[in-house]
């Protein structure tokens, strides 16, 4: 028996037919198995919610197993159920390997339905809490609810990698996981959450907040790649270049976000008093100018790294041979340079992008507005909710942006060397 064998289910006699369960197809399933153990554990040691009489102050906890016998619990039936059908799944396909990939597929399915089933559980008991009790009085999600719905989404993003499907099939689950939330919240079932009252306090600022998020991370990226790009090519052709430059990037990358904010501000302020034109056109030393440069000198680092290394990685012989049928030098760098250095531009672009999306909260401290700004408010004023509401949207910006890219970066790679991923039940190679 080899060590990679659990034992033969097969007889001598070959009675039964079925194939061997292998260690390597249990251990595939662990992953889910773990994330489900830590939902599970979530839901039934940390507080699913919390009642407060008003927003400022932290509230009593209400645990998800005191819901089954509540109001909501046909709800918090439904959702046990679903985690005992999350449960079932991995341990059949551990047992029958042929219907493995029917199994992962209702992991990934179950999994993605999660969140939303939390979230309807969670405006349910608000809902409950408001007929209850004071009309002020505040639900908010409690660390149970999050520490169960990332999990969820880990596992449902787990299940789909080890199906080896097309990547629309993962992009569909999130669509209508999140198709399922704005249904819930768009029908008004959420509005007794705190998180949506604090919402509906800042609703006509909540929509320009994100457009000035979304504007200062485009204009950052796009100056990035207006220099940056231009580097990458200019350090491959000359290595001492590169000697010196990355170093400088290095350095810029360990300074302080605000400190670097600040370090722009008197620069950009006195050059808008020598040059008022500058100024009427809105650069100053507070405000979008210092979050742009800014954001741009922290992106600097990744897209140029990944230029050099897509540059570098284009094969040798198929550039002798573009020069070999009569090409020029710069049809070469653009039908075979920048075609197959794209992916691992796109790449170092994707973390770019993120790394932005994050960083462009704190230029709210120097006024450039944002979701930074309500995430800020919050802070200061002790609302948990308040900031989630600023925080929230920065999370999802990120997770879309690098789910757009990664995209890309399949569209962008060579047909001959994209990867073929087998559509055969129970083939894992994990």
């Amino acid at each position: 028996m080899t060590p990679t064998t659990l034992g033969t289910v097969a007889n001598t006699s070959g009675a039964t037919g079925r194939p061997a369960v292998s260690w390597t197809d249990c251990r595939a399933h662990l992953p889910s198995l773990a994330l489900w153990l830590v939902v599970v554990g979530a839901l039934c040691s940390l507080p699913f919610v919390r009642v407060a009489p008003n927003r400022l102050v932290s509230g009593e906890p209400v645990y998800f197993f005191w819901m089954l016998q509540g109001p909501g619990g046909p709800l918090a039936w439904g959702l046990a159920v679903l985690l005992l059908a999350l449960l079932l799944a991995p341990l059949l396909a551990m047992i029958c390997t042929s219907g493995a990939r029917l199994c992962l597929w209702w992991v990934a399915a179950g999994a993605a339905l999660l969140l939303p089933c939390l979230l309807a559980l969670a405006a349910a008991y608000a809902q409950t809490v408001v007929q209850t009790a004071s009309p002020i009085a505040r639900t908010s999600l409690g660390i149970g609810f999050w520490a169960a719905a990332l999990p969820g989404g880990l596992m449902a993003a787990d299940a789909v990698r080890r199906l080896h499907t097309h990547y629309a099939a993962g992009a569909l689950l999130v669509a209508v996981a999140v198709a399922l939330v704005a249904t819930l919240l768009g029908s008004g079932a959420g509005d007794e959450l705190s998180l949506m009252k604090e919402y509906a306090n800042r609703s006509d600022v909540f929509a320009s907040a994100i457009a000035r998020h979304v504007q200062i991370v485009a204009l950052a990226i796009l100056l990035t790649l207006c220099v940056g790009l231009p580097m990458g090519w200019a350090v491959r052709r000359r290595v001492r270049l590169g000697r010196a430059l990355f170093p400088a990037l290095n350095i810029i990358q360990t300074i302080p976000s605000i400190a670097l904010f600040g370090l722009l501000m008197a620069p950009l302020a006195l050059l808008a008093a020598l040059l008022p034109a500058l100024g009427r056109a809105g650069i100053s030393g507070v405000g979008l100018a210092p979050a742009v440069m800014a954001l741009m000198l922290y992106s600097l680092l990744p897209v140029v790294r990944a230029t050099l290394a897509g540059l570098d990685a284009v094969p040798s012989g198929v550039i002798e041979a573009a020069k070999g049928i009569g090409m020029p030098a710069w049809l070469v760098f653009w039908r075979v340079d920048v075609p197959l250095a794209l992916p691992v531009v796109l790449g170092g672009v994707r973390t770019a992008v993120v790394q932005a999306i994050g960083l462009a909260a704190v230029t709210a401290l120097i006024g450039a507005g944002g979701l930074g700004a309500i995430m800020f408010e919050g802070l200061f004023a002790s609302a948990q909710d308040l900031v989630l509401l600023g925080v929230l949207p920065i999370i999802a910006l990120g997770v879309l942006a690098d789910a757009v890219f990664a995209g890309l970066m399949v569209l962008a790679a060579p047909v001959g060397s994209r990867q073929v991923l087998p559509m055969a039940a129970g083939r894992e190679h994990d």
